[in-house]
């Protein structure tokens, strides 16, 4: 076996979130239900971060996996690898997004209407 075939980071079968190639070598989209098992397994593990007081689970994945590690792998399991590290950005992204925005209408700024982010989809982060 010569070093060229050596690859300690190739894997034999795809990861479970890899999406599937069509017939023309094109992947297909998730359908409806796909999404909607995404979005519910992410709701969830955002609910536990929450819960437990972690906004960035890339920046404190060792206390989001001890934590949240179950909802994670089934959030991991219903979403694109993807989708999830995108998901897990724009948590933050929104959250200091809403922050910029609490400050400038604390200081009495104007925020144009729509500019907000619902809270229902906010983080709810300890002060």
């Amino acid at each position: 076996m010569g070093l060229s075939s050596f690859n300690p980071f190739a894997s034999s079968t795809p990861s479970p979130s890899s999406p599937k190639p069509s017939s023309d070598g094109a992947f297909i989209a998730p359908d409806r239900t796909s999404r909607a098992k995404c979005y519910e397994a992410r709701d969830a593990f955002f609910q536990c971060l929450d819960k437990n007081g972690i906004l960035d689970a890339i920046k404190d994945e060792d206390k989001a996996r001890k934590e949240c590690g179950d909802v994670e792998k089934v959030f991991g399991r219903e979403c694109a690898g993807s989708w999830v590290t995108y998901f897990k950005q724009r948590r933050v992204m929104e959250w200091k997004k809403q922050q910029t925005l609490n400050k400038i209408e604390a200081e009495g700024g104007w925020v144009p209407e729509g500019a907000a982010t619902p809270a229902a989809s906010q983080p709810q982060m300890p002060k």
